[in-house]
């Protein structure tokens, strides 16, 4: 029991830098739930139930648009899709037990993944890991039901705060760039944007990600070929 609690507490304090950039984050979508006139509480249940980062930040938009449960459910594949590949690194083999494991692989977020990919992450215990992702989901719904509930005493009459997404969005864009430093993709991601919107402004989301998605698959499996006739 002793050396569990410590393992949850060594947990934790790898959890508390992190915590510094997820509050904001979690303030800002609490704050755009209350402005998108829904009730707070849709607040706990998006960040409770689907705990997916940028994804809840677009699902208060569907839901404020009434948006069809295909497009939602479409939107959430192509958006998180990418945790397939986290999978395959993830120490989810040092977690035992079924009902530990779904848990696991349910708050297995970028944070999460970023905190587990060192070389001792893989010889991490169970009780550690599960408190460095129930510690990361614990601090992102204290904020967003926060921000919720602070965002309904922000008067109405104060316009521009739905821009606080497509803010937030460019900047993760920007960050990418940064990280990649690959030109040509921003520009296959903003081509496919302008034909998703000239194509259908209601399912522009929908149908630019599908673009972007087929293209950038396209290209790795064309770059793979290539280097296999090289060789």
């Amino acid at each position: 029991m002793t050396n569990t609690r410590s393992e949850i507490l060594a947990g934790w304090k790898v959890v508390l830098p992190v915590s510094i950039g997820v509050i904001p984050l979690g303030l800002a979508l609490g704050v755009l739930v209350a402005q998108s006139g829904l009730a707070w509480y849709w607040a706990l249940l998006i960040s409770l139930i689907v705990f997916a980062g940028s994804m809840e930040f677009l699902l208060v938009g569907l839901f404020a648009a009434a948006a069809p449960l295909t497009q939602i459910a479409l939107s959430a594949f192509l958006v998180n899709f990418r945790h397939v590949f986290y999978a395959l690194t993830f120490p989810l083999h040092r977690v035992d037990g079924i009902g530990w494991k779904a848990y696991s692989t349910f708050t297995l977020t970028d944070e999460a993944y970023g905190l587990t990919t060192s070389k001792d992450a893989q010889t991490w215990s169970r009780a550690k890991i599960l408190a460095i992702q129930g510690g990361l989901q614990i601090v992102w719904i204290l904020a967003v039901v926060t921000g919720a509930l602070l965002g309904g005493l922000i008067p109405p009459e104060i316009i521009g705060i739905d821009f606080a997404v497509t803010a937030l969005f460019v900047v993760l864009a920007i960050e990418a760039y940064k990280a990649m430093k690959s030109l040509p993709v921003v520009a296959l991601a903003l081509l496919c944007a302008l034909v998703g919107a000239l194509i259908s402004k209601e399912h522009m989301l929908l149908i630019s990600m599908g673009m972007f998605a087929v293209a950038l698959t396209s290209s790795y499996l064309f770059a793979n070929h290539r280097r296999g006739e090289d060789d």
